[in-house]
Formats: C-alpha cells, structure tokens, sequence
C-alpha cells in the first residue's frame, strides 16, 4: 500500500521509554513514505516526548478515550480517519475499536489469540527470546508495508537526531547549571535499581570535587532519598519540580546522566547526552534488549558472566557495580 497522504496510527500506549524505543518506526515510515500522516496514540504523560519527534504529525492521547461510552470511542476512532493502526503495545480493547471503527488495514502480532479476530495482518516474531534490541522487534510490525531487513542498531540510532526539546523555561534554581551531573535513582519498579546509598556515595564525590549534580525524580521519589543526599551546595535536589517538558531541557542541559532502565536514561541517549545506564545481564531486562538509544550511551553491568543471571536465577547483581566503575563513565 502507497502511504503517502495516507494516515497511520502508532498505538503505544505505555511507558516513556517504551515509547522512545518505538519512535524510530515512524522515522522508517516517513523515508519510505515522505507523505505519510502519522498519528501516535499514547498515554498523556509521554506527549511531551512524541511531540519532540519530528516524525510524528499528531499525538492522540488514549486518557481522553477511557471514560467515553463504547458508541462515542468507535466514533472518535472514526474521526481519526485512520487508513492503517499498528499495535506496537498490543491492547484488546484497543485492538477491537480499530476493527470496529473499519480501519482496513490493522497490525498487530500473531501472539496474541484478540488479534485473530481484529487484526488484518498478524506477524509471527517472538520478543522474549529474542537477541534483537527492543526497537528493531518494533520493526517487525513494518513488515506488512515491505520491510525486507531489520535495521542494525547504528541506523536506528541515526533516528534519534530528529528528537527535538521545546525550550521552556526552567525554575531559577536550574537555568545557570553548568557542567552538571543528573543522577536518577529511581524507576518506580520498571527496572532493577542501583542502591540509594551507592547514588549518595557518587554525589558526595563529585560535590566535593567542585561538580554540580542534580537528582532527578517524581515528588513520591524525592521522598525516599532527599533526605541522604549529600549536604553541599552543589548537591542540588530537583525531585518533585519540574514537569516532564523541564525535564527534557534540564537533562539537554546536562553533561551527564546516571540512571538504570529508565525513561530519563533514553531521553538523555535521545539528546546525546552522555548517559550511562545501569543494567543486570539477565534476559529478557538485558541491555542488549532495553538499552537506550543515542550516540553516547555507556552500559555498565556486573558481570556480563553472571552464573544466576545466565540461568535466569533472581539476581540482585546490579547492587554490585562499584561506584568507581560509574565515576570513571562520566565525562
């Protein structure tokens, strides 16, 4: 099918770094299809983030759909006057209003029993077993529309320079850092995290040798750590203040970032920002599946060896990155 002035719906709605590792598809499409109007359905809190996108043409945010009556969900589908939907996060509920909203041509995996029924087009990959990184499994899904090749990592990559931060303005207290260090400790339970005491341990020596860090987080997280941050002017605590668009900017600003798999880890790989992710080795959280995208992404594991973790034995072996190990990352 010719998708120029045709549109398409992206339909992921999950988790910001999800979504970030879903984003290069459009970029895909978009090559393929200069013409092509690209609508991504998401959840309302990752608009900032495919707004930044300049392959996405409109953000529809799936909130504004949950508490309508079954009759007025099919007919804001309908509105949408969507030619292709692909169920990047496949959803049941989604999946059966795409159907009945006659959308002609809806993708989806073939793993999932709904999409017999609602889907015109199932392809057959398996996720979980996988050696591919998280975004080229996304790619799978493009081969209704004649992708041959999955994309190697470094072309996918070359997507992320089209990531592009609206400037707002910062709370006083941020816009002259210079030449900082965000630290992320938390990842509201996405991802296996790095000890609390280990960040603190990090802060104090970088504060202490004249360098500015700021910790990262919502208000729930600062809660948990703002108490055992290092007490030194240039140990600065951000958790709570800013909204997801400052976010963006503050971390645009930064020249590093330290985090485990989570969302601020990609928008930081997004933004070239030297970010360094701290990961276990253990499939399928492994960051060969879930690392983030950009041209100075640094992993730090353990073990790559990890006896438990090759097993898929529970392992807590991200606890034991040293703190020397992540200082010698940065920048």
């Amino acid at each position: 099918m010719d998708l120029n002035n045709k549109n398409v719906i992206i339909s992921r709605t999950d988790s910001i770094g999800d979504v970030m590792l879903t984003l290069p598809i459009c970029a895909w499409l978009k090559e393929q299809w200069p013409e092509v109007n690209i609508i991504f359905l998401g959840k309302g809190y990752t608009k900032s983030i495919v707004e930044a996108y300049d392959f996405v043409d409109k953000f529809e945010d799936w909130n504004d759909y949950l508490n309508l009556p079954k009759t007025d969900k099919i007919q804001a589908f309908r509105k949408l006057e969507a030619d292709v939907i692909i169920h990047v996060f496949p959803d049941k509920e989604i999946a059966s209003l795409a159907k009945k909203a006659r959308i002609g041509m809806r993708i989806g995996t073939s793993h999932r029993a709904y999409h017999l029924l609602t889907c015109s087009h199932r392809v057959s990959f398996t996720r979980r077993k996988s050696n591919l990184h998280e975004s080229q499994l996304n790619h799978e899904l493009l081969r209704p529309h004649g992708l041959k090749e999955i994309p190697s990592l470094d072309e996918i990559v070359k997507s992320t320079a089209n990531f592009k931060v609206n400037q707002v303005e910062l709370p006083k207290t941020f816009k002259n850092l210079k030449d900082f260090t965000i630290l992320h400790p938390k990842s509201q339970g996405s991802a296996k995290e790095w000890p609390l005491e280990k960040y603190m341990e990090l802060a104090k020596i970088l504060s202490e040798q004249g360098e500015q860090v700021v910790f990262t987080g919502t208000e729930a997280e600062g809660k948990q750590f703002r108490d055992v941050i290092p007490e030194n002017e240039n140990a600065i605590d951000s958790t709570g203040k800013l909204s997801l668009e400052q976010l963006m900017v503050l971390i645009q600003n930064a020249k590093n970032l330290v985090a485990c798999s989570t969302g601020p880890l990609h928008i930081a790989g997004y933004l070239g920002v030297n970010a360094v992710g701290l990961y276990s080795p253990k499939r399928p959280i492994h960051p060969d599946r879930w690392k983030a995208l950009g041209k100075h992404v640094q992993i730090i594991v353990f073990d790559e060896n990890c006896e438990p973790c090759s097993k898929l034995k529970d392992c807590d072996c991200v606890l034991e990155i040293e703190v020397d190990r992540v200082l010698k990352s940065l920048n």
